[in-house]
């Protein structure tokens, strides 16, 4: 005869039981759906952007802080220049073009005669178009009509002859030809130097172009004889930046105050253009990298690499339109 163990339940027991411990495992499942809604929340995804070389450093540094923030997220960059987005979003091969000047409205006829639709423009930053001298030459500051006809060989920006010798400024130094370096043509600091230095005139045929700003500070602090122009954050030792004089009489000088108010002749926005149809919501990872770019820490970044964060209305302006939190 079997006898019946002293810890064994009756079975009524042992049925409830097993009934009480299945309840409470249904009761603490997650909810399936609960979870597939909390992952879609979590950008994932590899951002592609085309565009500005000036932008390549703070789009690196913005997407290294991004994956920081969620892993799932990748930031694929090619900086070819900013005159390379607008025909990327035009074709669709990229949602993000970064770019050191506005849009042409040629480039944005282009765009909305293939999309139906504009561009969404966000500026990310400010920065400066910066002239700059051999850190030994005597030069200090140059009236803009002085500077157009340095590089331009049209002077419409008023001036009556052509600079080509550093003595026509009245500087008392050997008597050679001035050497011009520049962007090269796929830049958008190319283009706006000519817009607002040039008065939209014509380089010389003389200019040496350059892929990056550290190319032409670099060319510019091994000869005496050169100038050229730079993005502010490219500012070295080997270099003096001019202040810039206008009709006044008054001089500006690159600094950061004078180029967040608008102030210095050669200031600039540094912009992020998306194509996004306007009945559309911005996708999670795009949402997320504007998000970053338009915060504190975002625009702390700006500042450590050598640029100009944005005033605090301005971003607060942005982020309300995106729909971004404050």
């Amino acid at each position: 005869m079997t006898r019946a163990l002293p810890w064994r339940l009756p079975r009524w027991r042992r049925s409830l039981l097993v009934s009480l411990v299945g309840l409470v495992l249904v009761l603490v499942q997650p909810d399936p759906q609960a979870q597939i809604s909390l992952r879609a929340d979590i950008p994932t995804g590899t951002l592609g952007t085309v565009g500005s070389d000036t932008l390549a450093g703070l789009m690196l540094r913005w997407g290294e802080q991004l994956t920081h923030r969620y892993p799932g997220v990748r930031l694929q960059l090619q900086a070819s220049g900013s005159a390379s987005a607008p025909p990327a979003l035009t074709a669709g091969t990229t949602r993000l073009g970064p770019m050191s000047r506005p849009m042409t409205d040629e480039e944005r006829e282009a765009f909305m005669a293939r999309r139906g639709y504009p561009p969404l423009e966000v500026e990310v930053a400010r920065d400066a178009l910066v002239v700059v001298v051999h850190r030994h030459h005597p030069l200090e500051a140059l009236s803009l009509d002085a500077l157009d006809a340095i590089f331009s060989r049209t002077r419409r920006c008023g001036a009556e002859h052509a600079i080509e010798r550093w003595e026509q400024l009245g500087l008392d130094v050997p008597t050679r030809r001035i050497e011009l370096h520049g962007r090269n043509l796929a830049s958008g600091s190319y283009g706006l130097f000519r817009q607002r230095a040039l008065c939209d005139g014509q380089y010389r045929r003389r200019l040496n172009e350059h892929p990056g700003s550290a190319a032409v500070v670099a060319a510019v602090s091994e000869s005496l004889d050169a100038i050229g122009y730079a993005g502010l954050n490219h500012l070295t030792p080997g270099i003096k930046a001019l202040a810039l004089v206008e009709s006044g009489g008054t001089a500006h000088t690159p600094d950061a105050e004078s180029v967040r108010q608008g102030a210095y002749p050669l200031g600039r926005s540094l912009y992020l253009y998306l194509n996004l149809p306007p009945d559309e919501a911005l996708p999670a990872p795009e949402r997320a990298f504007l998000d970053l770019v338009l915060s504190p820490q975002g625009q702390r970044t700006v500042t450590e690499l050598g640029f100009v964060a944005l005033p605090e209305e301005t971003l607060s302006r942005q982020r309300r339109e995106l729909g971004l939190s404050p």
